[in-house]
């Protein structure tokens, strides 16, 4: 294990469009490389340019908080911060992994964001989260806080092969647990579910079922991505030790795409299951419209509920027109309500786009679209 420490340019991130899976409008990598070395991780992928040996190596961007207190300051901003969750937890580097104890980066990050009125989500899969409830419950009391974790399934035995850097399942539901008791709303990101193995019926339902019995308030589902390289290479010699029966299906469903996606009647199948066992327990399959209605301005409201919608249809293998219509409202400058006799000129949006628009624009939410989240 080795630590490096390095100074960065910049460490806030602004999104080209609202973050519809975890509502955020800014990011931000406190750390690049992870201790936790989940096999699957795809922040391994050459794409990600992380230095190194992933998994053991670990830049520490000291400057970070001198930085964030820089980029936040209103004076030095052109335009006003965009109203949206801030994303704390990176793609290449949980901000709760083991440096975080010796560096407290996203501790002092989470004191900033207090300062400055913004909401968070935290996604980590690490128990250490735990440390600071009482800046987290600060925030929200003041605007609003989520804290969601991240699992492949809710069996520690698998976790131990898989995420062998990380709190085993078990312990992350009772963290969960720890925060829903403190009135902090929590959600599961069940992904990837790893083809053949979590992605089997009856384990995607137990994780659903414990996930229920603490009482997240949403699931976010998604498969596996096998870039070609260092991710795809590290993978694959661990399923060669641990289940070398099954190397020979993964061969079939990842093709060498080149963003790393298993072929598409892979997916379709597993949230196809996903779908089915969700609606069993009646568990929001995105962040229900209740945590963010008064966090996201009125166009990205309507941005989250459309692309929402466009999800949820798909799943259950219909057509869909909305996810066009989210990406042509990403392109306003200006609000939805100066154009309510005109939404039909944006492309995607017809007669019954336009309705539902009109509906969450008046309520912050549309029925159907709520009916869609549990059904």
């Amino acid at each position: 294990m080795t630590i490096r420490e390095i100074k960065a340019k910049s460490i806030l991130r602004k999104y080209k469009k609202v973050e519809t899976w975890f509502l955020t409008c800014y990011g931000m990598n406190l750390y690049r490389g992870c201790h936790h070395n989940c096999v699957y991780c795809d922040g391994r992928s050459e794409k990600y340019r992380v230095d190194g040996e992933f998994g053991e190596d670990v830049a520490v961007k000291v400057n970070a908080i001198e930085l964030l207190r820089r980029e936040l300051d209103p004076k030095r901003k052109r335009t006003p911060f965009k109203r949206g969750y801030v994303g704390v937890g990176g793609g290449v580097g949980d901000s709760y992994q083991p440096v975080e104890k010796k560096y407290e980066l996203t501790r002092k990050t989470l004191q900033i964001l207090y300062k400055k009125n913004f909401p968070v989500h935290v996604l980590t899969k690490s128990t250490l989260v735990e440390r600071d409830v009482d800046i987290l419950k600060e925030i929200n009391e003041q605007q609003r806080a989520i804290v969601s974790f991240s699992f492949s399934s809710v069996d520690d035995k698998i976790s131990s092969i898989f995420e062998p850097g990380v709190p085993p399942p078990s312990e992350r539901l009772e963290t969960l647990s720890f925060f829903k008791n403190e009135g902090i709303a929590c959600g599961m990101f069940l992904l990837p579910v790893i083809p053949f193995l979590t992605d089997k019926p009856e384990l995607m339902e137990e994780s659903i079922r414990t996930a229920s019995e603490v009482g997240v308030d949403f699931i976010v589902f998604g498969g596996m991505t096998l870039k070609d390289g260092r991710q795809k290479d590290y993978f694959y010699n661990t399923i060669n030790k641990a289940y070398p029966e099954l190397i020979t299906e993964y061969h079939t469903i990842y093709k060498g795409d080149k963003w790393g996606n298993a072929i598409g009647a892979y997916y379709e199948s597993i949230h196809r299951t996903f779908n089915s066992i969700a609606k069993k327990y009646k568990i929001p399959k995105r962040i229900p419209p209740h945590l963010y209605r008064d966090i996201l301005s009125e166009n990205d409201r309507v941005i989250v509920i459309l692309e929402h919608i466009d999800y949820l249809l798909k799943v259950q293998g219909k057509p869909s027109p909305y996810g066009y219509a989210a990406y042509s409202i990403s392109k306003l400058q200006g609000p939805l309500s100066d154009m309510k006799g005109d939404l039909q000129r944006l492309k995607g949006v017809g007669k019954v786009t336009e309705k539902i628009i009109l509906e969450i624009l008046k309520t912050g939410s549309s029925s159907y679209y709520e009916k869609l989240l549990i059904g």
